[in-house]
Order: structure tokens, then sequence, then C-alpha cells
């Protein structure tokens, strides 16, 4: 391995953006600091060193008919990802998630560069399983977040090491919840909702709305009520604009930095869909997840999918441990009720459930990052 190697990262939304940091925080402690960094990535990429080409955020759009109006800025970003790698010549690109913005580049590219790897497998198991085949032709190494998802790669001779779950490293099970309540006046006795509609602007202009009329309509229910909402810096103003009409008081933080104290104060969360879910999880935060997405999108991921559920604690033990209310589900009559039942009792159960699930997503030694950028170096290694 060289001594110094230049690593070409790419990441293309928010939580990319913590797997990248994360990453780049390891491959440094690994390497004692000499490693070099390029690429594409967000705040969290940027404070570990990352002087990324363009502002990630504007990769970060979801669904089929979503991404249309965006379609000529995004080729035009991956021309430009794709060139500065033939330009660059790495000694690694590593693709963090966003796989349709990944295979984009990595088909656009001139020249071959070092050892190409991408970090969180696509989940073939639940969708499109011909797609091992693409990213077998396309990589050297899959790094594997869920352990289940090895074999999948290894029967068509992509290696895959299972590298666990970075949400172990997040932070989420260390908030401190009464320091947060004291912080925001928050009475520790006055039930406290996490709302967490979404990283995206899409999805947040969807279901903030809908999300605002359920704790309304909890309120209802059982009277004094505050919320709390972590948003991502992007979003901040948008969606503080829009809750200043609520009836309900809510409390909008700006950036990353008291997410967790919020989640461990909270009696209850109604969130989008995604790694969040997993954050909950493990903040030990009963949840309701919700989403909607475009009814032409919706229908076709529908009937693409092979999985019952959206959140990954479901999916492995095949039953509805979180509830999920998606499409028309996702409306404030279902979620006020879901919200009520956790703080009425089902919450305990919840957390209990998904306890042996969060378990079984760490590698077996250190933590995921770590490994992740142990099987990095053990790539560039066996290259040279």
């Amino acid at each position: 391995m060289v001594e110094s190697p230049l690593i070409f990262l790419t990441a293309g939304e928010s939580s990319g953006d913590a797997i990248g940091a994360r990453l780049i925080a390891a491959l440094k402690a690994r390497t004692g600091g000499a490693v070099r960094i390029a690429g594409v990535g967000g705040p969290m990429m940027r404070e570990q060193g990352l002087e990324s080409l363009f502002p990630m955020e504007e990769l970060s759009v979801m669904g089929f008919l979503e991404v249309l109006p965006h379609a000529r800025r995004l080729k035009r970003r991956i021309a430009e990802t794709a060139a500065a790698i033939d330009r660059l010549a790495p000694d690694a690109v590593v693709t963090i998630d966003s796989p349709g913005f990944a295979r984009r580049v990595m088909d656009s590219l001139v020249s071959r560069p070092g050892v190409l790897i991408h970090y969180v497998a696509p989940t073939v198991w639940a969708w499109k399983p011909k797609r091992v085949h693409g990213f077998k032709a396309r990589y050297d190494r899959l790094l594997c977040l869920l352990p289940f998802e090895p074999p999948y790669f290894e029967a068509v001779g992509l290696d895959a090491p299972f590298v666990g779950h970075p949400v172990l490293e997040s932070g989420a099970d260390r908030g401190d919840g009464p320091a947060f309540r004291d912080r925001h006046g928050i009475d520790p006795d006055r039930p406290l909702i996490c709302v967490l509609p979404g990283s995206r602007r899409g999805e947040v202009r969807r279901l903030l709305p809908v999300f605002g009329r359920s704790v309304e309509r909890l309120a209802g229910r059982i009277g004094d009520l505050s919320i709390v909402i972590p948003t991502v810096p992007h979003l901040t103003d948008e969606i503080a604009a829009a809750v200043a009409a609520w009836r309900v008081p809510a409390t909008v933080l700006r950036g990353a930095s008291e997410k967790y104290d919020a989640m461990a104060a909270s009696n209850a969360a109604l969130a989008a869909s995604g790694t969040v879910a997993l954050e909950l999880a493990l903040a030990r935060v009963p949840t309701v997840i919700a989403y909607r997405l475009n009814p032409i999108t919706y229908w076709v991921i529908d009937r693409m999918t092979s999985v019952d559920y959206v959140h990954l604690c479901n999916i492995m033990a095949e039953r509805e441990l979180v509830p999920e209310r998606l499409q028309g589900e996702c409306n404030p009559a279902q979620l006020a009720a879901d919200l009520d039942a956790l703080l009425k009792g089902e919450g305990a159960a919840q957390e209990e459930a998904l306890v042996p699930y969060l378990k079984s997503l760490a590698p077996s030694g250190g933590a995921p990052s770590l490994a992740a950028a142990d099987a990095i170096i053990s790539s560039l290694r066996s290259s040279t």
C-alpha cells in the first residue's frame, strides 16, 4: 500500500454523510493520519476535512417522478464526479449508499482507478435481486451493513464482508434527556413527541403538514403536549416557518448537536422511514413510522419489492414490531391513535422487542467504521 493513499468518497444524502464522516475518522485512526481524502459529501464529511466537489444536498432526491425535474443537474454532477476521479486517479474509490448515483458515476469513468468499493450493500434481498450482477461488474468489494447480506453477493463471486451497521456508532443511545428538557424549559412530566419528517426537501413537504395535524389531534386527546423537531441545516428555516402556525408548542433544532438529547427526552416519536428509525430504536424511543410518496412511484415500488415492511427490525422479525403507516394510512387520525397507544403502554413492549435485532447489527469486533476502514485498507494492500 502506498504511504499516503488517496481515497475518493461519494455520499448522496444525510445518512451517507454520517457514514462517510465516521469512515474518514476511522481511516485517519488506522493510518495515523496518513491518508488523503477527496470526493463529494455533506457537512459532517466536511468537518472531517473533505473539500466537497459540490453541495451534496443537490443529490438528495428520491423517487422516480421526483427525480425528473432535477435530471439535468444530476447528470451534470455525475459527469463532474467521474471527471474528478479520472483526473485524480485515486488509490481507491468508495461510493457510499445512493446506488443510483454511484452506478452512474462508475459507468461514466473513462479510466479505471484503483480499488472500487461500495459501502452499504443494495437491498437485493428486498427488490431487484439481479442487481448483484451489476455490482459484481463494477466493484471489487462491497461492504455490508447487515449480517444476512454477504451470501447474496458472494454467490456471484463478489467479496462482501459484513462490517456492521453505522447506527451503532451514532451516539443515539447516549443522549441526555433530563438536560435537554432543562435547557428548553420542558417540564419533566409533560409528554414530549419527537417529530422527524425526513432529510429531503420533497419528503418534508409531503410529511410535515400531516405530522402537524397528527400531533394537534393527539394534543386534543391527551391535553398538554410538546413537540421537538431535529432538522438538517438546509431544511431548518423551511421547517421552522411551517411549524410556527402549529397549535402545539414545537422546538425546532438547528443542526445535529442536540438530536440525541432530544430523542432521549422524548416519550414517543413520529418519523419518516429511513435510518432515523434505527436511531430511535437505539435510543429506546417508541416510534411510529410514516411515509408518503407520489402515488405512481409508490405503485411501482410496491410491485417491485419482495418484503412486507420498511423498518429494518420489522423486516428481520418478519412482523410489525414498529407501526408502519404508509400512503393512505399516513393520516392524522391513524398517526394520533398510534402515538396515543404508545404513550399509554405499548411503547415499553416495542422497546424490549427491538433489542435482539439491534444487537445482531454489531460486527464481531470493534466499531463498524473501523471494520469498514480495515476492509478498505486490506483491499488497498492486496491490490499492490
